[in-house]
């Protein structure tokens, strides 16, 4: 059904509703980490797994059920993973005619990625299929998923280039006053919420604070 890995070196993750509504923007998101990543050459067929993969669960569970997507890089292996709640209505690959409209999406994905399974669990399933990114092994280096996050949400806000620590002194001035701006615009939305936005920025400097002791 599945094979457990290791910890992935870099993982993306995003929670959502599966509408079909949801489909072409998760398409778009999914490559941000992508270029973060240096991966652009697999967004292509990144998009056509990720669309048939929400597609089978907005099908076969349901419209508007709660879901999560991972998109995870360990070196030579990119997986995409597809978690909902329903653990008894698995996917499998059924013969479709070319009449009909359904039926294709498990076959996209085989011939598409190098592998791809189902993982059982007690609170759901996760529908995953694997691309081989070219990249030796070696090259997968550890990084947070903190890191990860915000530097592929900075990338989204800010139509920044790729962001890596090997980046030009330029992009990184750019990358940090997206960055400033990102916060202000975040303190604005806070203040439209009611909310103090100097108290929360000093909730924010005490979690900081915190996670800076504790990897001290």
């Amino acid at each position: 059904m599945g094979i457990e890995h290791s910890r992935p070196a870099k993982i993306w993750e995003f929670p959502f509703l599966a509408i079909p509504e949801r489909v072409a923007h998760l398409r778009r998101t999914v490559s941000a980490p992508l270029r973060l990543w240096g991966l652009r050459h697999l967004e292509d067929p990144v998009r056509l797994c990720v669309t048939e993969l929400i597609t089978n669960v907005i099908t076969h569970v349901g419209p508007r059920t709660p879901t999560w997507i991972s998109i995870a890089l360990d070196g030579p292996r990119l997986r995409i993973a597809i978690r909902d709640p329903d653990p008894r209505r698995f996917p499998a690959l059924r013969s479709a005619t070319p009449a009909q409209e359904g039926g294709r999406g498990l076959h996209l994905i085989a011939a598409t990625a190098d592998r791809w399974g189902v993982i059982p669990s007690d609170y759901g399933k996760t529908t995953w299929c694997e691309l081989a990114t070219e990249l030796p092994a070696s090259e997968s280096q550890p990084a947070t998923s903190r890191m990860l996050h915000t530097e592929a949400l900075l990338t989204v806000y800010g139509r920044l280039p790729a962001l890596s620590r090997a980046s030009s002194p330029a992009v990184r001035t750019v990358a940090e006053e997206v960055a400033t701006a990102l916060i202000a615009d975040l303190l604005h939305w806070l203040q439209a919420q009611d909310t103090d936005p100097a108290t929360a920025l000093d909730r924010a400097q005490k979690r900081f604070d915190a996670a800076v002791a504790r990897t001290a």
